[in-house]
């Protein structure tokens, strides 16, 4: 689950993170008043699920009060493009009115789970407020790591070695460091999957600051968390995927053709790449669950068939605790409510797989039943015109 940076850098200044004075506000009065409870010059940033906010517009600095309510005005309420948000953008209904503070340096901390050690891995560089993708493509010796010990947490060690590698002056190496330990502590305590500081920038006047905040939680670990789902904003989400986690259905709009219905998240990988080597382009990432009814069958349907892009749709079942007469009747159903008017083809294996057949032939539609998967995909990608 994504939060906003305003609610990322509550939680590290939770764990003693220092985190720049600011107000999140809604209106362009409220941004005066945050600015006149600040004093002085403030930035004004939009608050959306995304990067590279300031190259698109959303990220001003204003000298006073009157220029900060001024900024907030054209920000709020505009469509922020940028390139993480796609072509269509975000609207900004939010915006995070901050201390400006006077840089030396900005530097980059994150921690993100490494699966090959099967650890954390605490990240600093030196090359901060840039994205770390292009720096890790393009000089990956610039990026320092530390593997984080489960049970253990970033020691104090680590964390002097980071500070120093990445050159932060003997004069704040102590306040980094503790920086570096709390949000390690703050990683590890919200059960984030990635908490990132881009940038971690020193001061002139010797102290450390999150300037920015990214944490990502993990949704498998919310229900330790109650509090945290209170910070799920779903204006910054896809509507069919809010739409689907009302079913417990795992969807994922993708930019193609071709609708996938399966159960299981490693088949529904499977069907993407078979669907890829056809020559076509899934639409989608829909994932019923092993233990699906056939009314969560019928809702994903629905789901599925609301992007219009949609032209055909492949559904790739192996019946287990999720029988195939049991998808077969949700699928006819689906068919019968929902007005189906594209191409539909079903490969199906395991419990019950002739009944399915059967209900599916003898369903009066049109369906079009795959001997195998390779199959399958050649059929779909076909119909998808």
């Amino acid at each position: 689950m994504k939060i906003h940076e305003y609610q990322a850098k509550a939680i590290l200044a939770q764990y003693k993170v220092p985190v720049p004075r600011g107000e999140v506000v809604a209106s362009a009065a409220e941004a005066k008043a945050a600015a006149e409870n600040i004093g002085g010059s403030v930035v004004v940033k939009a608050q959306i699920h995304a990067g590279g906010r300031g190259k698109g517009g959303g990220v001003k600095v204003a000298k006073d009060a009157a220029e900060a309510e001024v900024i907030a005005g054209k920000i709020l309420g505009m469509t922020l493009i940028t390139h993480q948000t796609g072509p269509e953008g975000r609207v900004v209904r939010k915006v995070l009115v901050e201390e400006t503070l006077p840089i030396e340096r900005e530097l980059y901390l994150g921690i993100v789970l490494d699966r090959a050690q099967a650890k954390p891995v605490f990240m600093a560089s030196s090359e901060g407020g840039m994205d770390i993708e292009e720096v890790a493509a393009k000089t990956p010796e610039r990026i320092l790591k530390e593997a984080i010990e489960p049970g253990l947490g970033l020691t104090a060690f680590q964390a002097r070695k980071l500070a120093f590698g990445i050159g932060i002056p003997p004069a704040s190496v102590n306040a980094a460091v503790a920086a570096m330990m709390a949000l390690a502590r703050a990683y590890e305590a919200v059960d984030a999957s990635l908490a990132e500081i881009n940038p971690f920038i020193l001061t002139k006047d010797a102290k450390v600051y999150a300037l920015d905040a990214k944490i990502g939680l993990d949704d498998n670990a919310l229900y330790r968390h109650k509090e945290l789902i209170e910070l799920r904003d779903l204006n910054e989400e896809d509507p069919l995927e809010v739409e689907a986690s009302k079913f417990g259905l795992n969807y994922i709009k993708l930019d193609g053709n071709v609708g996938c219905m399966v159960n299981g998240a490693g088949l529904a990988m499977g069907t993407m790449d078979i669907i890829q080597y056809a020559g076509g382009k899934p639409a989608n990432f829909l994932d019923v669950g092993g233990g699906a009814s056939a009314e969560q069958v019928k809702n994903a349907f629905r789901i599925l068939l609301s992007d219009k892009n949609v032209k055909a749709v492949l559904i790739n079942v192996f019946g287990g605790i999720l029988r195939c007469d049991t998808l077969a009747s949700g699928v006819v159903a689906a068919a019968r409510d929902l007005n189906i008017g594209i191409p539909i083809v079903v490969r199906m294996e395991g419990t019950n797989v002739e009944q399915g057949r059967k209900i599916l032939t003898e369903s009066g539609f049109n369906f079009t039943v795959a001997a195998d998967m390779r199959d399958a995909a050649e059929k779909v990608v076909a119909l998808a015109v």
